[in-house]
């Protein structure tokens, strides 16, 4: 066991340690990274300098100075990073401790482990795909160090086959064996993966700066045609108390209940959301959701806030009624929908008489003020200049050019001004359909913010004075990747036809689309999905699931040991093969050939009997040998045995 190891060994190891801690690099402190490149770089050197490697002292030094980078690095004891640090050190130490094969293998199952540890960071496909294709390569280590005759592309090939054949057993405990969700203990919380969106306070700007992003929110899979573009309102944070300049969201715990439930008619959209991971407990409903599960629930802004942590992928089945009724409004409502942080200016009061603020009804004057951006050529853009300083009255009276946050809270100031109640709703509007996968992509691009009044007899209705200013934005959509590439509003339809997309476009749909499905049915099989697919298939108890586990893996089992035995039956070691027909001659010629008997011996035997023949005797021994137990066998020595074994006679 303290058998020194070879270079090529020693090489191959090293360099899938090196691969499968390269990951890391993004998500451990710089300092433990460079410590364990450092660890790495030396180990590598003693391959060919072993003189060079440190002493059990300096490797005791080496262990402290890790101990007190872990402390200084990571704050912390227990926990994701902490705990992924410290394997990462230990396995960076470790490597000088390798001296023998019981040292190969521990810091091989080391690795394997810092290996599982990628996954608490990133589940993607392409991460599952890189750390099978490594843990190929440890396992090819493996495979080299017990080979007698150890070649690096057979031992890859061979754990390759190893992997192939074990993929079938790993699919059936996947689907089968029960799932054991450990409970979410708060000290290993980390959101780290989470997105940064829409906030609980709205500032002039903040969206525009979301408009310049391409990370995905969330997709939606409808089960049937797609609402109209202008229902494509995904709810999230209300925004109602302002200071002027910020709008920030009311505290929903404690605030009075809402007199009546919102009531629901017209077509209803059944449909499958898929949150990305982020770092609010919000679902971005299509306004508004009338059906939820369980694990969800409609605060008193009529938000969906979900009980699990936001920062994992979440799926949830949902239904929306965009044509709803919430009724009446309570005292807190009310007195939040029309809060104001002063007195409204002069031109404020002057533009509220213009519009008849006070004296037309509330739909009336509310058409007069969208009329009012139709017709004083306001603007639209993603870069507004700044507004620090009153920005409502910068924006009504002086700029007049804006993003949708300042349409929306400057038409909310007025109607608050005129005395009815309303309120900013900040979300996403639109999206981008996956037309290879068949769903619906919502990226922060896509982040907007339009009003709500409330109206007797009607509750509260949304109104987009962003449409009255551009309703391209809401009946076309934005165009993600133009916008994103000229930081201009750019727009485009909803439903793009596969045949007029690009090559690049058409391979990132379908690069989401497979992506979708893998979190769908791999990330997000979790114990509730795993029993609603068990019991489709009539499996309703641990009994009948026993028998399906012990059928399937049996089966599988017993299908592998019949290819594995039947192959090497039927498949024989052609330089024996050849070898045996060499011996079958021989004992034609009368020459003795006991089983027992190695080349070396009957080659003897054969050239004291016929030392005519010593030399064709000799050559085809001595490659006979070198193809069955030495490395350096190259293909055409299988070719000169097979041509001097049958160019071999007995005159």
């Amino acid at each position: 066991m303290t058998t020194p190891l070879s270079t090529r060994l020693s090489l191959f190891l090293l360099g899938s340690i090196g691969l499968i801690t390269l990951p890391h690099a993004w998500h451990i402190p710089p300092l433990l990274v460079v410590f364990f490149a450092l660890m790495l770089l030396w180990r590598l050197l003693g391959v060919w300098r072993p003189q060079y490697l440190p002493n059990r002292w300096l490797v005791f030094l080496l262990m402290l100075s890790g101990i007190a980078l872990l402390y200084t690095q990571q704050h912390a004891v227990f926990g994701r990073d902490a705990g992924t640090g410290l394997f990462v050190v230990a396995l960076g130490l470790k490597l000088f401790e390798i001296h023998g094969k019981r040292d190969v293998y521990v810091t091989v199952y080391l690795a394997f482990i810092v290996a599982a540890t990628q996954f608490l960071y990133e589940e993607s496909i392409l991460m599952a795909l890189y750390i099978l294709a490594v843990n190929g390569v440890l396992l090819a280590t493996l495979i080299t160090q017990n080979s007698q005759s150890p070649q690096t592309l057979a031992a890859l090939k061979t754990s390759a086959t190893i992997i192939l054949q074990s993929l079938p057993i790993a699919l059936v405990l996947f689907v089968l064996f029960p799932r054991l969700e450990a409970p979410h203990w708060s000290w290993l919380d980390d959101d780290s993966n989470a997105k940064s969106g829409l906030s609980n306070t709205l500032e002039p700007g903040s969206i525009a700066e979301l408009s310049l992003s391409p990370e995905l929110v969330f997709r939606v899979k409808f089960d049937g045609d797609l609402p109209p573009p202008s229902q494509l309102y995904w709810r999230g944070p209300v925004y109602a108390s302002t200071d002027g300049i910020r709008w920030t969201a009311p505290p929903v715990l404690g605030r009075e209940a809402n007199p009546d439930e919102p009531t629901f008619n017209g077509k209803t959209y059944d449909y499958t959301l898929m949150m990305e991971p982020q770092t609010k407990s919000w679902v971005f409903a299509l306004d508004m959701a009338s059906q939820f599960p369980p694990g969800l629930r409609r605060n008193g802004l009529y938000q969906l806030i979900t009980n699990k942590n936001p920062g994992d992928r979440l799926e949830y089945r949902l239904s929306s009624t965009p044509t709803y009724n919430t009724g009446g409004i309570s005292k807190t409502e009310r007195r939040e929908s029309l809060q104001l942080p002063g007195k409204p200016s002069e031109k404020v009061v002057e533009l509220l008489k213009q519009l008849q603020g006070k004296q037309a009804q509330p739909e009336a004057f509310i058409g007069n003020v969208l009329q009012h951006f139709r017709q004083e050529n306001f603007q639209y853009t993603l870069s507004p200049q700044p507004m620090p300083d009153k920005p409502i009255d910068t924006f009504l009276f002086e700029r007049r050019a804006g993003f949708c946050s300042h349409y929306a809270t400057a038409f909310v100031y007025l109607l608050r001004a005129a005395e009815i109640p309303a309120r900013v709703v900040g979300g996403y509007q639109g999206g981008q359909m996956n037309s290879l996968g068949g769903f619906l992509e919502v990226r922060q691009a896509n982040a907007h913010a339009w009003a709500e009044a409330w109206l007797e007899g009607r509750g509260w209705v949304r109104f987009d004075p962003t449409a009255a200013i551009a309703p391209e934005r809401v009946e076309m959509g934005v165009n993600v990747d133009l916008q994103i590439a000229s930081g201009a509003v750019n727009f485009s339809p909803i439903r793009l036809d596969a045949e007029t997309l690009s090559w690049l476009q058409r391979g990132r749909q379908l690069w989401q689309s497979v992506d979708y499905q893998w979190q769908r049915w791999i990330i997000n099989y979790d114990t509730a999905n795993q029993k609603a697919f068990l019991q489709a298939l009539g499996i309703d108890d641990f009994v009948k699931l026993g028998y399906w586990l012990l059928i399937s893996i049996g089966g599988i089992g017993g299908l592998l040991a019949w290819r594995v035995l039947g192959v090497g039956r039927q498949r024989q070691d052609p330089a024996l093969a050849l070898y045996q027909r060499f011996c079958h001659k021989l004992t034609k010629a009368g020459i003795e050939v006991e089983p027992g008997d190695g080349p070396k011996t009957i080659a003897e035997r054969a050239k004291n009997l016929r030392p005519d023949l010593a030399e064709s005797i000799e050559r085809i021994t001595e490659i006979y040998i070198r193809l069955r137990y030495q490395p350096d066998a190259e293909d055409r020595d299988l070719r000169s045995l097979k041509t001097l074994v049958a160019g071999f006679r007995f005159n």
